[in-house]
């Protein structure tokens, strides 16, 4: 299937969240296969939110495609499962078919952060900022974690990799990469109660879906970067 890479800003008053950080040019020139569009950091300033206002960046997983633009946000405190950076530190972590798919600087950065003390590690579920938690729900990492979003009584689960694309989650179908394949069964089941309350059913939103681009609209032309920029809500 064609394969998109998105992150999300979630945007309110003067200061902002960043869910995952992208992947550089660099890597999509080291990997041959990967079209750069551009900076997400640049994305979000335009959006009027310069790295100076993100104060949070949320890390779902380390993978290389989710960390690629951390140093570009130095001051922002990181939000990571424990157990995810227990795994990439940890014992399997230099089996090639794990090294493949992160980036070693990325995950180096991610300990010099924490050794500075500005990396909330997170064991399971917890609110970063009002109407905005963190769930861990493993599958396709160790410590997969999604984000829900509470706009005006609507929930929206930022699903990230737990689930690839709509047919992952709607058809119970468990994308090719994962840590535990029950595991991803178990994350599906938990973003669908995530995104449900007694009064209405949310929205699930994938992590890589071309879909997600004709579902939303595309508001980057009018801050000047078309087709670069959708918004859920």
């Amino acid at each position: 299937m064609p394969i998109d890479y998105f992150v999300w800003l979630i945007a309110g008053g003067s200061e902002a969240i960043l869910v995952d950080a992208g992947y550089t040019p660099e890597v999509a020139e080291q990997r041959g296969n990967r079209i750069h569009l551009g900076s997400p950091i640049e994305a979000c300033a335009a959006l009027g939110y310069p790295p100076k206002s993100i104060k949070s960046l949320v890390i779902t997983h380390a993978h290389y495609d989710h960390t690629g633009y951390l140093h570009e946000l130095p001051s922002a405190r990181i939000h990571l499962q424990e157990r995810e950076l227990a795994f990439w530190t940890g014992r399997h972590a230099h089996r090639a078919m794990y090294r493949s798919i992160v980036d070693q600087g990325d995950v180096l950065e991610l300990v010099r952060r924490n050794f500075a003390g500005s990396v909330d590690l997170i064991d399971g579920d917890a609110d970063i900022a009002p109407g905005v938690s963190v769930h861990l729900v493993g599958g396709h990492t160790a410590g997969m974690q999604v984000v829900r979003v509470d706009v005006e009584g609507q929930l929206i689960v930022l699903a990230s990799d737990a689930s690839h694309f709509y047919e992952n989650v709607e058809a119970d179908k468990p994308f090719s990469i994962t840590h535990s394949t029950p595991g991803m069964f178990d994350a599906f089941d938990r973003s669908r109660e995530l995104a449900s309350s007694r009064d209405s059913v949310g929205l699930i939103i994938p992590g890589h879906d071309p879909g997600v681009r004709a579902r939303f609209p595309d508001v980057g032309a009018a801050i000047g970067i078309e087709s670069r920029v959708w918004q859920i809500a």
